[in-house]
C-alpha cells in the first residue's frame, strides 16, 4: 500500500514537515509506502475555469500538479499537511489541489484522505476543515485521530516540543492504516459502492 504526503508549507523542513514526519515513522513500521511532495515554495497558479482539462485529461499549466497526477491515481491514502495562514491553509497549496483534485479524471473512491495542519496558537480546526472539503467531496473517507490532526510551534523545529500533537500525528497513521487495509479488504470481498447517476440541479431545477 501507498500514502502520498503533500507538504504545502514553503519551509520544507518547518512545523508541517515535523507533523509529516512523525506519520511516515508509523506508516514505514507498518509496511506503508510514503513519498512526500515539497509543494509550498513552487509557483503555482490557480484554476481559472478554462475547462480544457475535461478534454485532455489533464491539466493545461504543465506543473506540479500533472506531476502529482499519477502519484495520487496510485496512492491508497493521500495527507495534505499545511501551515495556518489567516485562519486559512497556504493558498500556493490550496491553489494545487484545487487544480488536482478538479483535473484528475480517475475515481478517488475509497482512497483515504488526511489533513494536518500546525500553527503558533489559532486557526488550526478552520485550516483543517477547509483541506477536509476536497476529500469529501470526492467520496473519500476521511482519517481521523484522537483529536484534531494539529501540532502547534512557531519557530522552525517548535513542534517536535509538542507531545500531544505528535501523538495525534502517530495516532492518525495508525488510524488511516487500520482503515486503508478495511478498504482493501471490503473492496475485494464486496466491491466499491454502488453509485447513482449524477444529478446536478443548481440549485433551481
Amino acid at each position: 500500500m501507498k500514502v502520498l504526503m503533500i507538504n504545502g508549507s514553503p519551509r520544507p523542513k518547518g512545523n508541517t514537515s515535523i507533523a509529516l514526519g512523525e506519520m511516515e515513522k508509523v506508516f514505514s513500521a507498518e509496511g506503508i509506502e510514503t513519498e512526500i511532495l515539497h509543494i509550498g515554495s513552487q509557483d503555482i497558479r490557480g484554476c481559472i475555469a478554462c475547462g480544457k482539462c475535461a478534454e485532455a485529461g489533464r491539466c493545461i499549466f504543465d506543473d506540479a500538479v500533472n506531476l502529482a497526477a499519477p502519484k495520487f491515481a496510485a496512492c491508497d491514502g493521500l495527507v495534505v499537511g499545511s501551515p495556518v495562514y489567516y485562519a486559512s491553509a497556504n493558498a500556493t497549496l490550496v491553489a494545487f489541489l484545487t487544480r488536482l483534485f478538479y483535473s484528475t479524471p480517475f475515481d478517488k473512491t475509497m482512497k483515504v484522505g488526511a489533513a494536518v495542519v500546525a500553527a503558533r496558537r489559532g486557526g488550526l480546526s478552520a485550516t483543517f476543515d477547509e483541506l477536509n472539503k476536497f476529500f469529501t467531496i470526492s467520496g473519500m473517507p476521511v482519517a481521523s485521530s484522537q483529536y484534531w490532526n494539529s501540532v502547534h510551534g512557531r519557530e522552525a523545529g517548535q513542534a517536535a516540543q509538542d507531545a500531544e500533537g505528535l501523538q495525534t500525528m502517530r495516532t492518525l497513521a495508525k488510524n488511516m492504516t487500520f482503515l486503508m487495509r478495511s478498504i482493501a479488504l471490503g473492496r475485494e470481498a464486496y466491491g466499491l459502492p454502488e453509485r447513482e447517476p449524477f444529478q446536478r440541479t443548481n440549485f433551481i431545477r
